[in-house]
């Protein structure tokens, strides 16, 4: 991570590492916090909840998953942070639950820079509308920009996707619809280091960290 920073001339303190759990076990997720990875990374509300709950408090939970709307109030009460936002309707139950519980919830909204029909998330041309409407959901914060490198295409393919966010981000910040300091939530274990040369400011890893999931 250092090295690619330093590649892009960035400072490698500007970019965090989310230690993804998911499909690991909880003494991983243990090991890790004990390691000082605060930022646990999971896919699924069912999954994580039992890890949350041995755990308990100090580590900074992150749903990087898919998440459906009869599942958002369970999210809003387990997760500090939700990278998969990608519609106005899932957004605004969000803030409903958020608002119940008294909690504030960074969100990153997932946009779709490959032309995957089976990927998630919001298409790039209609994603800075829907931060624009997320700004009034109290208390929703939107912490910046989310997406996966394509399946195929190497990694050229992958630098044109976090190209493309990049530039996305930019474009928001240009029009005072994103905060100067809005983030990219971009990088797993096959392509972070092309994710930091291209702006990432979160990698989200969990194999190369821990080994292959069972």
């Amino acid at each position: 991570m250092a090295e690619a920073a330093l590649r892009s001339g960035r400072e490698p303190g500007v970019v965090a590492l989310l230690a993804v759990t998911k499909g690991f076990g909880v003494e991983v997720a243990r090991d890790a916090f004990a390691l000082d990875l605060v930022d646990l990374g999971e896919n699924r509300v069912q999954e994580a909840e039992g890890k949350i709950a041995a755990i308990g408090a100090g580590p900074r939970w992150h749903l990087i998953g898919h998440l459906q709307t009869n599942k958002a109030k369970r999210a809003v009460q387990l997760f500090d942070a939700i990278h998969s936002v990608d519609s106005l309707r899932l957004a605004e139950d969000l803030a409903r639950r958020g608002a119940v519980e008294g909690r504030a919830i960074r969100c990153y909204v997932e946009v779709r820079t490959t032309d995957e029909s089976t990927k998630a998330g919001i298409a790039p041309d209609e994603a800075l509308a829907l931060v624009e409407r997320m700004k009034s959901l109290a208390p929703l914060q939107v912490a910046g920009l989310m997406t996966m490198g394509p399946l195929q295409g190497g990694s050229e393919g992958a630098r044109s996707s976090f190209r493309a966010l990049r530039r996305l981000r930019d474009e928001g910040i240009e029009r005072g619809i994103l905060g100067a300091g809005a983030g990219l939530s971009m990088g797993m274990s096959d392509d972070f280091e092309i994710a930091i040369e291209e702006g990432s400011t979160i990698v989200r890893i969990g194999s190369a960290l821990f080994g292959p999931r069972s």
